[in-house]
């Protein structure tokens, strides 16, 4: 098996305005080793949600290939797109894209039941990722009644409901203030190790950035770095 979990080549995309073209990503290449922690910086609207989109599969790109574990995403059908994201890969957003009618254990059994799992051990190890992130005793309640450090802490067990291989993280300290901001970074860190999984964060944030085995920087396009 390669020591690559994910390869993108040349991936390019385009948007079109009216009469216009906007050029976001221009031929980026990026090799992701298992267990490695990448961080893709830059300023605000350069593309990096774009680029992390597209890295998920969630979206397709005008040019260029991504594999994961030497599966091409956008060569295999949206059907198997879809269960490979459910099972191979875990989301954390910057809005923490929680489901409102759904209480905090709901929310985290998704991405089991999504997969087609029943039965008590699909709760019970919801309600073991949210004691490991501080919400035991939170179980029941719904993301309104939450803080936004705590509705991101339900959507890191969320991302890791399915034992991901690949965490994807899009601004995930965005919304929250700087002592929230650091210790959901801590958090997600330790899940990561504990896990082993890999790790591929976007930011506009250089102190956030600075926690990354190895930084990337998205600019006009390109990655640097």
């Amino acid at each position: 098996m390669s020591d690559d979990i994910l390869v993108a080549r040349d991936v390019s995309k385009s948007f079109s305005l009216g009469k216009h073209r906007v050029d976001v990503l221009k031929g980026v290449t990026l090799h992701v080793q298992r267990r490695e922690t990448v961080v893709i910086t830059g300023r605000s609207g350069v593309g990096k949600s774009t680029l992390l989109h597209l890295l998920g599969g969630l979206d397709v790109p005008t040019t260029g290939e991504i594999a994961i574990d030497g599966a091409s995403l956008f060569a295999m059908s949206g059907t198997k797109r879809t269960r490979l994201r459910n099972q191979r890969l875990g989301f954390v957003f910057q809005s923490y894209n929680l489901l409102p009618e759904l209480d905090a254990l709901e929310n985290v059994c998704v991405p089991a039941l999504v997969a087609g799992h029943r039965g008590q051990d699909v709760f019970d190890r919801a309600n073991e990722l949210l004691a490991a992130v501080g919400l035991a005793e939170r179980v029941e309640h719904r993301p309104a009644e939450l803080s936004g450090g705590e509705q991101q802490r339900v959507a890191i067990a969320r991302a890791m409901m399915n034992r991901p291989a690949l965490l994807l993280a899009d601004e995930p300290t965005g919304n929250l203030d700087s002592k929230t901001g650091d210790m959901i970074l801590d958090l997600l860190w330790q899940m990561r190790f504990d896990s082993g999984t890999t790790l591929i964060m976007v930011t506009h944030d250089e102190h956030v950035a600075k926690r990354g085995e190895r930084v990337l920087r998205l600019s006009d396009g390109r990655l640097i770095g």
